[in-house]
C-alpha cells in the first residue's frame, strides 16, 4: 500500500512542478497568496452572494465530489484539527468519526489546546508522520509553520489533505487536496450584508465613523483571508458611495489589504484588532476597546472565537443591536454555536456567515480514503452562507447551525 501511495505522491509532485509556472498547483488553488497575502488572487468580492438568496459565499467553482466510498484496505489516518476550544472543531471531529465509521477506516483525531499553540500543532504533525499512517488530514494553525513537516511527509510517501485552511506555500505535491470554504469570498459576504445596514448612518455622518474587525490571529489562511475579504469588500462598497476608507491596527491586515488609505482624511476607519492568544477572553478585551469608542458603528468577528469575544465584551457594555439608526453598533460574526445563534435570535448580533465543519470532516476522511485506494483527487470547495434572524430556520441554513 505504501508503494502505491508513494507512486501517487511522486506523480503529483512531478505534475505540480510542471504546472507551477502556470499557477495551477493544488496548494495555490486552495487559497489566494502573494507573499502569503490571500487578498491578491482571491475570487472578486463582487461575486459574494447576497443575503436574501442565501447563496454560497464561494461561486468561483462547483464543488468536486470526493471520490469514495469503500476502503480498499485496513487504513489508518491521523487527523489534526486547529484546537478543541470551540464547537466548530468539535463538529469537524464528529464528521471525521462519522465518515470513518461509514467507510470502515480508523481516524485518530488530535489538536492543540488553542489555535495560537502553533508549536504544539507542529509537534503533533511530526508525531503523526512518525506513526506512518495511510494519510494525514491537517487544519493548519499557521500556513508557514508546517512546511518542513509537509516535505518530510511527502518524502515518506504519506499523503496530506488540508481542511478549513489551505497552505499556499506547501512543497509542490505534498498536499493532494484542500477542503475549505472560499474564505476571502465569505469575508466579503459579511461585508455585503453589514454595509447596507450601516449605509444611511455612514451617509449622514458629519464626522468619521469606525468599523471594527476582530481576528483571533494573523497566521492561518482561513482567518487572514476572511479578514481581508471583509476589509476589501467593505472598502469597495464605501468607495462606490463616494466615501474614503482607512485601515488601521494589526500590521498584517493593514499591509495586505488592497488599500489602507489615509486615516487623517478618511470618512470611515476600519480598525483591525488581533489578540496575543486565541481565546474568547482576549478577543473580548480587544473588542471592548473598539466598542467603547464613540464613533464605532459596526464590528466583524471572523470566526466563532472572535464573534463570541465581541458578544462577551458587549455583556458589560450593552451597545450591540440591530437598529443602526437608533445608535446600536451592528455586529456580524462567523460560524455558529449556541452563543452566536442565541445572540442573533434575540437581536444582539446582526447576523453571521456559517460554514459546515461537519461536512469538512466527512470529506476529509472520504478524500484520504480515495487517495489510499489509488484514486486521483482535487480540491473541494465547501459552502458558506449568510444567516440572520430572518432565515435561520430555512432548510438551506439550519443544518449548518451547529451548537
Amino acid at each position: 500500500m505504501k508503494k502505491r501511495i508513494l507512486a501517487v505522491l511522486m506523480c503529483a509532485a512531478m505534475t505540480a512542478t510542471v504546472l507551477a509556472g502556470c499557477g495551477n498547483s493544488t496548494q495555490e488553488a486552495a487559497a489566494p497568496a502573494e507573499e502569503a497575502a490571500p487578498a491578491e488572487e482571491a475570487a472578486p468580492a463582487e461575486e459574494a452572494a447576497p443575503a436574501e438568496e442565501a447563496a454560497p459565499a464561494e461561486e468561483a467553482a462547483p464543488a468536486e465530489e470526493a471520490a469514495t466510498a469503500t476502503a480498499g484496505g485496513d487504513y489508518t489516518f491521523e487527523i489534526i484539527v486547529k484546537s478543541y476550544q470551540s464547537s466548530y472543531w468539535q463538529a469537524a471531529v464528529t464528521g471525521v468519526n462519522q465518515a470513518a465509521a461509514d467507510l470502515g477506516v480508523k481516524a485518530n483525531c488530535t489538536g492543540p489546546n488553542a489555535e495560537s499553540d502553533i508549536a504544539d500543532q507542529v509537534n503533533m504533525l511530526n508525531s503523526a508522520i512518525n506513526n506512518q499512517p495511510d494519510g494525514i488530514g491537517l487544519a493548519a494553525c499557521d500556513q508557514d509553520a508546517c512546511l518542513d513537516a509537509l516535505q518530510t511527509a511527502m518524502d515518506k510517501g504519506i499523503p496530506v489533505v488540508c481542511f478549513d485552511s489551505g497552505i499556499p506555500k506547501a512543497p509542490a505535491g505534498s498536499v493532494l487536496s484542500t477542503i475549505a470554504t472560499d474564505n476571502y469570498g465569505a469575508g466579503a459576504t459579511a461585508a455585503d450584508n453589514l454595509y447596507p445596514a450601516l449605509k444611511d448612518v455612514i451617509a449622514n455622518a458629519t464626522a468619521p465613523v469606525r468599523v471594527g474587525e476582530v481576528n483571533q490571529e494573523a497566521t492561518s489562511e482561513s482567518i487572514t483571508s476572511r479578514g481581508l475579504g471583509f476589509i476589501d469588500r467593505f472598502s469597495e462598497l464605501a468607495t462606490a458611495d463616494g466615501k474614503t476608507v482607512a485601515v488601521i491596527g494589526n500590521e498584517y491586515y493593514v499591509n495586505n489589504c488592497k488599500d489602507a488609505g489615509d486615516e487623517a482624511t478618511a470618512d470611515i476607519i476600519i480598525e483591525v484588532a488581533v489578540p496575543a492568544q486565541t481565546t474568547v477572553e482576549l478577543c473580548a478585551t480587544e473588542a471592548s476597546v473598539i466598542l467603547n469608542k464613540e464613533d464605532t458603528i459596526g464590528v466583524f468577528g471572523s470566526n466563532q472565537v472572535a464573534a463570541e469575544g465581541i458578544l462577551t465584551a458587549n455583556g458589560n457594555l450593552g451597545v450591540l443591536g440591530t437598529d443602526a439608526a437608533a445608535g446600536d453598533i451592528l455586529a456580524a460574526g462567523f460560524d455558529a454555536g449556541s452563543v452566536i445563534k442565541g445572540a442573533i435570535k434575540d437581536g444582539t448580533m446582526f447576523g453571521a456567515v456559517t460554514q459546515s465543519p461537519l461536512a469538512m470532516g466527512i470529506k476529509t476522511v472520504e478524500t484520504l480514503t480515495a487517495i489510499a485506494n489509488g484514486e486521483t483527487v482535487g480540491d473541494i470547495p465547501t459552502e458558506g452562507y449568510w444567516y440572520d434572524s430572518t432565515n435561520m430556520e430555512d432548510d438551506s441554513i439550519a443544518p449548518n447551525l451547529y451548537d
